[in-house]
């Protein structure tokens, strides 16, 4: 199998009280609107993000994102007032997890290559 693109999907209650703190979250507005209940980043050039109104799956997604400074992550997090955790267990990498309103999970971590 070869994948050639990635979406990673985030369903949420009211979609235009998520896309405003998405908005926040990630620095700047969505690069797509399909309809007027969806928005999509591009984060990377094969891989997009996008947030959707869907009351029945709201609150249910996990998304992962690979940051090359967690640092800066965290400092962005903390300037915008977001809530997040840090996570430090076993073996794996540093991660920061921040919930939207509707309770979907962002988990941001650093590759190791730098």
């Amino acid at each position: 199998m070869v994948v050639s693109f990635v979406f990673a999907g985030v369903a949420v209650t009211d979609f235009a009280a998520a896309y405003e703190w998405y908005v926040r979250l990630l620095g700047r507005g969505a690069d797509m609107f399909p309809h007027e209940r969806e928005s999509v980043w591009r984060l990377t050039p094969t891989g997009s993000m996008y947030v959707v109104e869907d009351r029945e799956r709201a609150g249910s997604s996990l998304v992962t994102l690979a940051l090359d400074d967690l640092d800066a992550c965290e400092r962005r997090l903390r300037d915008g007032e977001f809530s997040f955790s840090e996570e430090t267990d076993g073996g794996a990498p540093r991660r920061l997890v921040v919930r939207d309103h509707d309770g979907n999970t962002l988990t941001f971590f650093q590759t190791t290559t730098r």
